[in-house]
């Protein structure tokens, strides 16, 4: 039944300021239907807090965690209550510093990465591994959205489905993607990035005209990569196209690994996570939204 297929698969992709603005201001127009996965973030912080001291029989509030991201908005996600362990006085994720903020305390330090030393890689699991820089499909910001087309695809309907074409909307930071088989639409997902054309999506959520079984949404326009937390060129505080090109060419040089072919995933699921649909795998790798009453936060806020 297509209908049941739709409610089934649909759901909004995240980043912490979209979160809070659903929250406290869409409600349950929108916090029904949002991906309950934890961000990378999060995930980052089970691993680490969980896994990483039981394997070095630490207390998790005995390691420090600090991790550096696009967007200051992540702060905001590190310190959401679900993320604290109350018993153990411990968050997942301690310190939330921007790119920027690290440029910023290097300079403060008079510190330059030229003149800073390579060194290998840290292996969470164990010391032997693959351990070179890898990535996902799609660029920077939109890779969750092409893996799971590609795995809804094969997984639903049989097709394999190489590479993706995006459909240019309202703008280049407003896109879709559709399956199409004998002419009949299959899948329909949307990348959606900017508060203007998240409005543009509410909008078409109250009149009733979303299509589609996924959205992907950030909220700076032109994705993660874009984030105002990243390290600014000569620009004056604006966006340095040339820095976001640069950046996103020395991803896209990375080499590409699904997630289903990561040995290491296996180790965790069956060592750590006690299988793919365990309690403990559904309690450590997931969390819930809702609509935040008045007493919670403040109604009027702006974005």
């Amino acid at each position: 039944d297509s209908n049941e297929f739709q409610k089934a698969l649909s759901c909004f992709l995240f980043l912490p300021g979209w979160i809070r603005y659903a929250e406290r201001v869409l409600g349950s127009l929108v916090t029904p239907h949002i991906c309950t996965a934890r961000s990378p973030q999060q995930i980052m912080g089970c691993l680490v807090k969980d896994y990483f001291t039981k394997q070095q029989k630490l207390s998790p509030d005995k390691l420090y965690h600090m991790v550096v991201a696009p967007c200051f908005d992540k702060k905001l996600e590190a310190v959401r209550e679900e993320f604290y362990n109350s018993l153990l006085d411990s968050r997942d994720v301690d310190c939330v510093l921007t790119s920027g903020e690290v440029f910023l305390l290097m300079e403060q330090m008079k510190v330059s990465v030229a003149d800073l030393d390579s060194v290998p890689l840290d292996h969470v699991l164990s010391e032997a591994g693959d351990q070179a820089l890898v990535r996902h499909e799609g660029k920077g910001s939109e890779g969750f959205l092409e893996h799971v087309f590609k795995y809804a695809a094969t997984e639903l309907f049989g097709l394999d489905v190489d590479e993706i074409t995006y459909k240019t909307l309202r703008n280049r930071d407003f896109q879709e993607v559709c399956l199409e088989r004998d002419g009949e639409v299959l899948l329909q997902f949307a990348s959606v990035y900017g508060f203007r054309n998240i409005q543009t999506l509410v909008h078409r959520m109250r009149t009733g005209r979303i299509p589609y079984q996924l959205v992907e949404v950030l909220s700076c326009p032109g994705g993660c990569v874009s984030g105002r937390g990243q390290a600014e060129g000569e620009t004056g505080g604006r966006v340095d196209k040339a820095l976001v090109q640069q950046m996103e060419e020395a991803y896209s040089s990375l080499t590409v690994r699904l997630p289903d072919t990561n040995p290491d995933l296996l180790i965790l699921y069956q060592d750590w996570l006690e299988g793919q649909d365990s309690t403990h795998a559904n309690t450590l790798l997931h969390t819930q939204y809702t609509q935040q009453t008045p007493s919670q936060t403040q109604t009027h806020i702006q974005w």
